[in-house]
């Protein structure tokens, strides 16, 4: 079925954002990594690792799905502007 546009996709739900550094799991094993991109229900994280059986499966990037991931540190977010309101710049003008 076809996104409505005002719909939100299963990620902008999601807490996360890119950039955020998450905790998440490959073959039983923890890990902590950053997020690259975005997808519909999923995010690419990049990560690095010293075992040489997940470096050579997975190229210190996977895809997560973001109910599998925990929180680290959120990145910085930007304010969002109110496009009803004139920023700050427009209205010393």
């Amino acid at each position: 079925m076809p996104k409505k546009n005002d719909e939100l996709t299963e990620t902008q739900k999601s807490p996360f954002d890119l950039g955020d550094v998450v905790g998440f799991k490959i073959k039983k094993e923890d890990f902590t990594g950053t997020i690259e991109k975005a997808y519909k229900n999923a995010f690419l994280v990049s990560f690095k690792t010293d075992d040489p059986d997940i470096l050579d499966s997975y190229h210190d990037k996977t895809v997560v799905n973001w109910k599998e991931l925990t929180m680290i540190k959120q990145a910085p977010r930007p304010e969002k502007v109110d496009e009803e309101k004139p920023a700050e710049d427009e209205k010393k003008k």
